[in-house]
């Protein structure tokens, strides 16, 4: 078009609605996108979550192997989430091997409890028996149905509420008192006599057993 003919204004009115509608639309695609690409992230974090959340089903079932005879218990992994997920890693990656059953309390509270790696193989100073953990610890998990009856699992601690890690403890009567200050994870289901066996031990005055009792492993499962 020559440099002194002007374009027609219905032309311009056009080219500018075009320009306007193809800005239009490029917005709308954007947004779109924009929707798309979030619908997709959220999806994405809603099935991850849900996965984790549900990697142990709500009860899992552990044997506990002694050198008494083998102690079959439910963990309550719906109540006490935590709890049971740091026993279940622990149990798998072999930490519960061959550990003494450290303390047998004839007196209340009537437990027996293990779980220490200072007590591995039943060598090395017993003074320090009792002492010992996992590098990781967890929160105390107060459930108001669960007790610490006789045959009760309970997550030992320090004296931090939230320090329980590796000892646990099995319930040898009712030992109510310790309700609000100990998390109740499990219940024996098989094998009482082989608690009641470990309990009997003969103990000195410190409730370490004059001849050592073993927990030699734990293995984990989905079914009693």
């Amino acid at each position: 078009m020559p440099a002194s003919q002007k374009r027609p204004s219905w032309q311009k009115k056009r080219t500018v609605q075009t320009v306007r509608k193809r800005q239009s639309r490029g917005k709308i695609y954007l947004v779109a996108a924009i929707i798309i690409i979030l619908t997709i992230g959220v999806g994405l974090y809603v099935y991850v979550s849900s996965q984790a959340s549900n990697s142990l089903p709500p009860v899992v079932y552990a044997k506990l192997n002694t050198s008494d005879g083998m102690i079959e218990v439910e963990l309550y992994y719906n109540a006490t989430p935590k709890t049971v997920a740091n026993f279940v890693s622990l149990a798998n990656s072999g930490f519960y091997t061959n550990l003494v059953w450290h303390r047998i309390s004839k007196v209340d509270p009537f437990v027996i409890q293990t779980g220490d790696p200072n007590t591995k193989d039943g060598v090395g100073n017993n003074t320090n028996w009792g002492s010992g953990g996992s590098p990781q610890t967890v929160p105390l998990e107060i459930v108001s149905s669960l007790h610490n009856y006789a045959g009760y699992l309970g997550m030992a601690r320090g004296k931090d509420l939230n320090s329980g890690s590796s000892q646990f403890y099995i319930n040898m009567a009712d030992n109510t008192d310790l309700d609000t200050g100990y998390t109740v994870f499990g219940k024996v289901i098989t094998g009482m006599s082989a608690a009641t066996a470990i309990w009997n031990t003969p103990t000195y005055s410190s409730e370490q057993p004059t001849t050592l009792v073993f927990l030699t492993s734990v293995t984990i499962s989905d079914n009693p």
